[in-house]
This record gives structure tokens, sequence and C-alpha cells, in this order.
């Protein structure tokens, strides 16, 4: 088998999928990304039963039952300080990345989810639902961090070949995290009077894997070479990732990497908007970010049980076609993972969102006529699963993975800052408006969410190109052009072996005056 690997082509050599690397995607993916997924999901079904220790413990200490208003006010502070958490987490990416590393910052993480895991399974014992509202903000933060971190860690192990794949599994353990939840909150499991506190408890057990495993996996070469300047550690955690000991082509491409960027240095959030060789970079990955969580995905989970209702399902029932509809969101995205490399992530974009937008029309028209044509409530039906099928495709996971692509390594964390405050900000905007809208607009709300996704496919047409299987420095010159900037060939020497194989794209972007 080593004869064999000797005469294999450099290309062929670096796209193999080692033990290590499939390992450290798995738990820093089950670890961090599993956390967030399941967070979303784990308060929906055991809802009414919060509020009744919500009701109980006012009682209790006041002697008179709460009041409405100051229910749905302590109820919606539970669940909207989840997301405001993302946003505090993602403001502590670019710090906590390049001081503490990738998978350091994972595993400093991993406080902000087994501390609030703690606080949720004592609460009840406790009686303090503040102990509740304070521990979703925390594991929040959790979810801002390793929304970010985890595709930022996995873009960099993985060879250019497999990035698209690898950068794609933080997304399918966040759908598992969501179906865990579902599952555990039926009534028969934790979704009761009893197990609810458990239930809420149980997103520690994987921060406690994470904590336990992942400091046997190396930490990016690329952080450890670019940013900390350990050549000897890079090479070392490379040749594990890789399964060789043969590495000089990849280092010298890191390297190169390296000098092009010596003259930014190390861009923060103010320098990163300023930059003009990265300006279309920035809008791009806003722009996808905000067409994520802007174009109803979670408006559609909220109406999704009054959709069900009304086509006749019964009560009881509801949380098991809830998730059905969560195993059919895993399923398309492990179909995403083994059809990205093939199809490419502009395509994925253009389908889901056209997807999502045809399902939001067709679905403002089926709310309509659901009370006047008794068979149109199935339609209803089939375009909350038509619509999950669409964001699963391209719209939940090709943002984060393209953020870890668009840009380089000086700019990258502040970049996954400015991605994630994006993602997270419009994700509590829409829990905080959609009822309102929806009170207000009734069914046609989804109109808008459809022009939201239409606008943000038009906008990928004309703007986003196709990454796939090019490296960092090859997508940075193709948005050269659009940001007017000028190229020039890079005077790097490379190892004496690989010097008849100079990469075409080694090359350093330079704004033109």
């Amino acid at each position: 088998m080593a004869e064999k690997e000797e005469w294999l082509k450099p290309e062929e050599r670096r796209g193999r999928l080692t033990p290590v690397l499939a390992l450290a995607t798995l738990i820093s993916a089950f670890g961090s990304s599993f956390q967030y997924g399941y967070n979303v999901a784990v308060v929906n079904s055991p809802s009414s039963f919060m509020q009744q220790f919500y009701n109980t413990t006012y009682l209790e200490r006041t002697g008179r039952p709460i009041e409405e208003n100051f229910l749905t006010l302590l109820w919606s502070l539970s669940v909207s300080m989840y997301p405001l958490g993302g946003f505090f987490g993602s403001l502590m990416v670019a710090p906590l990345v390049n001081k503490l590393g990738r998978k350091g910052t994972l595993l400093f993480n991993n406080i902000f989810s087994i501390v609030p895991a703690v606080m949720m399974g004592v609460s009840e014992i406790a009686k303090s639902y503040e102990i509740i509202i304070v521990a979703r903000f925390i594991v929040g933060i959790c979810a801002g961090l390793s929304s970010n971190v985890v595709p930022m860690y996995l873009g960099e192990l993985a060879p250019k070949n497999l990035r698209g794949a690898l950068g794609i599994v933080p997304q399918l353990f966040i759908t598992v995290g969501i179906l865990s939840a579902q599952v555990l909150g039926i009534r028969n499991i934790l979704g009761n009077n009893t197990g609810w506190t458990l239930m809420l408890g149980l997103t520690g057990i994987p921060a406690l894997l994470e904590l336990l495993l992942l400091p046997f996996f190396p930490e990016s070469p690329r952080y450890m070479l670019i940013q900390k300047g350990d050549k000897n550690t890079a090479k070392k955690a490379l040749q594990r990732l890789r399964g060789w000991d043969d590495v000089d082509s990849e280092m010298a491409e890191m390297h190169l990497e390296d000098e092009s960027e010596k003259a930014d240095g190390r861009l923060s959030v103010l320098s990163l908007l300023s930059q003009r060789s990265l300006r279309w970079q920035l809008v791009s990955i806003i722009i996808m970010n905000m067409g994520q969580q802007l174009s109803g995905v979670n408006a559609i989970y909220y109406y999704a049980d009054n959709i069900y209702a009304s086509a006749g399902v019964e009560e009881n029932h509801i949380q098991f076609v809830t998730v059905g509809t969560g195993a059919v969101n895993v399923f398309m995205t492990i179909s995403a993972v083994f059809i990205v490399e093939a199809s490419g992530r502009r395509l994925l974009l253009l389908c889901g969102f056209g997807i999502c937008c045809g399902a939001c029309v067709l679905l403002t028209v089926a709310l309509n006529f659901q009370e006047s044509v008794t068979w149109m409530p199935y339609i209803s039906i089939a375009c909350v699963i038509i619509y999950v099928i669409g964001h699963a495709i391209g719209p939940s996971p090709i943002p984060s993975l393209m953020t870890t692509e668009m840009f380089r390594q000086s700019a990258r964390s502040s970049a996954f800052m400015v991605a994630g405050s994006v993602h997270w900000l419009s994700n509590f905007t829409v829990g905080l408006v959609f009822p309102f809208l929806e009170r207000g607009l009734g069914p046609y709300s989804f109109i808008l969410f459809a022009i939201i996704c239409l606008v943000t496919l038009v906008y990928i047409w004309l703007v986003v190109p196709e990454t796939k299987n090019k490296t960092f420095l090859e997508i940075s010159q193709m948005f050269a052009k659009r940001n007017k900037v000028e190229i020039k060939l890079a005077d790097v020497d490379l190892p004496p072996k690989e010097s008849k194989e100079r990469p075409e794209d080694m090359t350093v972007l330079t704004p033109s005056p």
C-alpha cells in the first residue's frame, strides 16, 4: 500500500478521507454543531409544561396566579435569549480563534454548554424560571461560537476536493440535533411533566464527549503555520490528517498564502469592512446569511403545527408528523454532503432558494383556499415538506461553507464574526417580528419570504462564483476583477520535489491604487 501511495499524483493523494480527518470532523460536529440544533428545538415540545412550571413557581412566590401578559413575556425571553446569546457568541469568534486557535476555541466553548446544562437540569428543584432564561442565553453563546468555529476548523483541515462535503457536516449535525430534540420531545419519552428538565440538561453530554476526545486531534495546520509561525507543528498536523509524510506541496501552498498576506497582517472587523480586495466577498456572505434566516425557515416551522392540524392530523399525532419533517431535513442534508462536490455550491444555492421561493408562493395560495377547498390542506403540508427540502440542500448548509472558502487566513476569523452576527441577528429578528406579521398579514406573510428568497437568488446568480475544488487563493483571484485589484505573481520558492509542478494559482492579490 505504501508503494502504491508513492506514485499517486499530488492531487489524488491530498484528497483522501483519512481516519484522523473523519474522526476530527465527527467529534467536533457532534460536540458543537449538534448542540446548536438540539437547543433550537428542545423547548418546543415541553413548552406547555415549562409554562406550567413558571405559573406554579410564581404562585408559590406571590400567592397569586401569573398574569397572562407576564407569562408571555417570560416565555418569549426563554425562547429569544437563545438567538441573542448566539449573536454575542458570534462577536467572540475572532478574538478567541486568533488567541486559542480553532480547536482550542471549541474546547473552551464547552464551558458555555456544560454550565447551562446543569443550570437547566436543576431549575425545577431550585424553583427558578430565571435560571432557565439565563441558561438559554449562555447556551446561545455556545451555539454562536460553534456555528462559526466548526465550519472554519473543518474548512482548514480538509483538502480542497473534500472541503465542500466536510463543510456541510456541521449543518448535518444541526439537523440531527433538531431531530433528536423532536424525538425526545414525544410525550411518551421526555416531552412531559416529569422529563422536560432532563431533556434540557442533556445538551451537556455532547460537550463532555468533545472535551474528552477532541484534544487527541490536531489543530488547524493553517492556523499553526500562518498565524503562529510554527512550521513543524503545522507539518506534523498535516501529515496526520493526510496519512502520509510527503506534504511539501500543500505546505508550500500555505506558505504562499502566508507570504501574500504579510502586507495586510491580521484583519480586524473594521479593517475588513474597508478592505477593497474583500469588498464583494463581504457583501456576498452578508446577503447569503440574511437570505438564509430571513427566507422564513423558522416561520415555516412555527406555522407547521397549524397546517398539520388544519389538514385533519389529530393533535396527539402532530408531534410524529413534525418528527417526520425533521427526518426529511436530515435526509436531504445527507444528500447535500454527497452531491456538493459534483454539483457545486452555486447550483445548490440557486436551486434551494428557487424551491423555497416557489413553495412560499404556493403555500400562500393553499392557506387562502384551505377553508373552502377540502383537499387544499394536503397541498399546504406538501408545501412545507418541499420548502424544508429546498432549504436543506442549499440555503441551510452552503453559506457557512462559502464563508470559509471566500476568505484567506488573515481575514477568515473576522469574516465569520460578521457572518455569524448577521445570521443570529436575522434569526432573532424573524422570531421577534413574525408573530406580528402573521397576525397582520396572515398567510400573505409568506409572500414577503418569497420575495427575500427571489432577491437572494438573483444576487447569487449575478455575483457569487462557483468555488468547488478551488484553493483559497484561486477563489480570491475569481473576485479580483469585481473588486478591481491587480494580480501579480508571487516569488515563493517551492520544494525541489514539486518545482516542476508550480500551482497555477500561486499569485498575490494587490489592490490597485
